[in-house]
């Protein structure tokens, strides 16, 4: 699902993001952290429903450009003044903005719009954020070759996939 309630884990448990503060450029962060592209929105007053535990976050403040929510100004964890009431939410719909596969094995590319030629993705690593870069063209995915690979050829793949 690419909708919800944002839910952290921290020292041990799960806990809720309390809505003080919480903006568009938190949820670019979290669709960013979760691997999601398209247009992220923030939701506020629970709109996913109301969680349950603690609430482990407040006064989340993101600039937009992070890559987790670990790197964005905020309260102390477990500091907050909230009631799930204010639960936290994003949307990170795929089917607005750059396009990027949702299913790893092209399991579903039936409920995606085409892909360009040129899409980029990352593929292998132990997170969203790193992998081998895999490019579309001619219908299929492919690897790019590391002959002459810089950091500024990284840095432009990581803007096309949203990172900054």
């Amino acid at each position: 699902s690419f909708e919800g309630r944002v839910e952290v884990y921290h020292d041990g448990k799960w806990g809720t993001i309390c809505d003080d503060q919480w903006d568009d450029r938190d949820a670019e962060v979290v669709c960013r952290q979760l691997g999601l592209s398209g247009t992220p929105k923030a939701l506020s007053w629970a709109h996913y429903g109301q969680g349950s535990g603690p609430i482990l976050l407040d006064e989340v403040q993101c600039s937009g450009n992070e890559l987790s929510l670990d790197q964005c100004k905020k309260s102390d964890w477990g500091q907050q003044n909230c009631d799930h009431i204010e639960d936290a939410g994003v949307s990170c719909d795929p089917f607005t903005g750059t396009h990027v596969l949702l299913c790893q094995l092209d399991c579903c590319p039936f409920l995606l719009p085409p892909l360009a030629e040129g899409t980029v993705r990352l593929a292998g690593g132990h997170s969203p954020s790193e992998g081998r870069v895999e490019v579309y063209y001619n219908g299929d995915w492919g690897t790019v070759c590391d002959d002459g690979w810089t950091d500024v050829a990284a840095q432009v793949v990581c803007r096309q996939l949203g990172f900054r």
